[in-house]
């Protein structure tokens, strides 16, 4: 069985599990107070081109989203967000939890727009009885998306200048980030993420680490007592240095940059192949997410050998199904895909001419 179905069903990457290996015995101190995190903070901020930014090490997607934004909503704000976007639909009510809503607004191929930004914000203080709603209080969008597409550096631009128009920080959550920096015709860095939001983080769990996030902060406001919200909200690794030496890994000699790209070309190889036999995409995705639309006796075929995600019912005949890549995806993984797919995909069009549909 190989499987598709996301992008962490491995556990992390040798080289990782060899430093680990490595440093198994050393003595340090806890909670992220180490030389390996001030290592891998030293690497990242240098990366970021922005060498006063605080970074902190949490341990997984969830606790990272739930933790920043709690540390940036007042109690009576909440958060504008793609209706697609992952703190509204799979993170089981976490923001909620905190005492914060999430204001969705509906998705353009899974983005949003400055515009739907400007729109709500004005929306919400042109209502005459705006102090009985919620207040929109920053923006979240994630990069890459949901559905596999990435922000521009123009839409980024966009959505930075309105947000800082109207003093809503613009949060990036960056659970598949080095996908998104290495998708087809992307145009945006790390640098630009340092630039043009207040705080954005940079996947682990995802990219071939065992577990782990690391949260880029530029906004002054929010580094000061963030640490203690971390341990607030369940985020404080007690053994911090394990992501520590985990981020230094991946960042001392590109390994982070060179694991994306590989994930990204088998995604390509894999959506050029399916698309040259004739099969369409839910979405139009540059990254390690493909969406393509099959027909339901080839997915009967295919399931016996490869798992993947249903996505979406299209027709009485077809689903969208997510086929994701990841660090640890080999070329003979994808080959294997595409070569069963094509035989299924032969065997159900015979079918159709024995039953006299052909």
């Amino acid at each position: 069985m190989t499987r598709f179905e996301n992008d962490y069903t491995q556990g992390a990457h040798p080289r990782i599990l060899q430093r680990l290996l490595e440093t198994n015995m050393d003595q340090t101190g806890g909670y992220g107070t180490d030389e390996y995190c001030d290592r891998a903070r030293a690497l990242i901020r240098r990366e970021c081109d922005a060498e006063q930014a605080d970074v902190h090490f949490l341990v997984g997607g969830t606790q990272t989203n739930t933790t920043v934004i709690a540390a940036l909503l007042r109690p009576h704000q909440g958060v504008l967000a793609a209706d697609t976007g992952h703190i509204a639909g799979h993170e089981t009510g976490a923001i909620e939890s905190t005492g914060h809503k999430v204001l969705t607004l509906p998705h353009q191929d899974g983005k949003i727009t400055a515009q739907q930004v400007r729109q709500a914000y004005l929306d919400h203080w042109n209502d005459a009885a705006h102090q009985h709603m919620v207040q929109p209080g920053m923006v979240y969008i994630s990069q890459s998306t949901e559905n596999g597409t990435v922000y521009s550096l123009a839409e980024l631009e966009a959505l930075s200048a309105v947000c800082r128009e109207y003093g809503l920080p613009l949060f990036v959550d960056g659970a598949r980030l080095g996908y998104a920096l290495a998708a087809e015709g992307g145009d945006v860095t790390l640098a630009d993420l340092a630039r043009l939001t207040d705080v954005f983080y940079i996947g682990g769990t995802k990219l071939g680490a065992l577990m782990g996030e690391a949260v880029v902060i530029t906004n002054e406001a929010l580094k000061r007592d963030f640490r203690y919200l971390i341990k607030q909200r369940g985020g404080l690794l007690a053994k911090g240095r394990l992501l520590g030496i985990q981020f230094e890994t991946l960042f001392e000699d590109g390994l982070y940059f060179e694991i994306s790209r590989s994930a990204v070309s088998l995604a390509v190889k894999l959506r050029d192949a399916l698309g040259g036999m004739g099969f369409g995409f839910l979405h139009a995705s540059p990254t390690n997410q493909q969406f393509p639309i099959l027909p339901d006796r080839l997915l009967k075929a295919l399931e016996a050998k490869h798992s993947f995600s249903v996505w979406a019912k299209v027709d009485g005949n077809h689903t969208a199904v997510r086929f994701c890549t990841s660090w640890g995806t080999t070329e003979e993984e994808v080959n294997e895909l595409v070569e069963d797919i094509r035989a299924a995909a032969v065997l159900d069009k015979l079918d159709d001419f024995n039953s006299g549909k052909g």
